[in-house]
């Protein structure tokens, strides 16, 4: 716990989440079963008490949204789950309710929130690098959905980037669910500090972490 608390000082740390907005892991999800995962897993609900844990113990927060234009000009369309994502009723249109974050997230005016058009990552091809580095950031604690895909390209690419990366396992989802904890175990423990949502509180907030919960 003392080295975790060492790596998630405040001052050098920034809590990451990835594509917990309306039409991902919201009730009218254009990935039903991705948005199901999430909630029931417990995933949503710690993710936004660590959000709020950041607020209160001066954590910067980076809130990053997968988009499209309506148009799906400049969206990719070299892979099968590029193709999916164009098909559903619900579209992750620029400006619509399906990109905004999904409750129960709190948003705070000092909140940053970078918003992609194209690609997997939330990192690789966004302004978020250089984001982080001028905030002084040292480590990033990356939380969100899904664990098959933007979940470890988000890691890969902060870990390659330089920043050392914190993974709570309870805040992150994918499908299906027995998938989560096996590619924690066998890929992310690897290349980060995997941790719970309590034991990031308990860094952040001390002894006031598990009554929030």
């Amino acid at each position: 716990m003392e080295q975790l608390a060492e790596q998630i000082e405040p001052g050098s740390t920034v809590l990451l989440t990835v594509e917990c907005q309306q039409g991902v892991v919201g009730p009218g999800s254009a990935l039903p079963e991705l948005a199901k995962e999430a909630r029931s897993s417990g995933a949503l609900h710690n993710v936004a008490r660590l959000v709020a844990a950041a607020h209160e113990a001066g954590v910067q927060v980076l809130h990053a949204v997968a988009e499209r234009r309506p148009d799906g000009r400049g969206a990719n369309r070299n892979a099968r789950l590029f193709r999916a994502a164009g098909r559903p009723p619900v579209q992750q249109h620029s400006g619509t309710t399906a990109v905004r974050i999904a409750e129960p997230i709190e948003v705070a005016d000092e909140d940053l929130v970078v918003r992609r058009l194209h690609g997997l990552s939330p990192i690789a091809g966004t302004d978020v690098d250089a984001l982080l580095r001028n905030l002084g950031c040292r480590t990033l604690v990356v939380t969100g959905v899904s664990a098959n895909v933007a979940i470890p390209n988000a890691v890969f690419d902060a870990v390659n980037l330089g920043y050392t990366v914190v993974v709570p396992s309870d805040a992150i989802a994918g499908v299906p669910a027995d998938y989560t904890p096996a590619m924690i175990r066998n890929t992310l423990a690897l290349v980060a500090t995997v941790a719970t949502t309590d034991d990031v509180l308990g860094c952040w907030l001390g002894g006031r972490s598990r009554t929030r919960g």
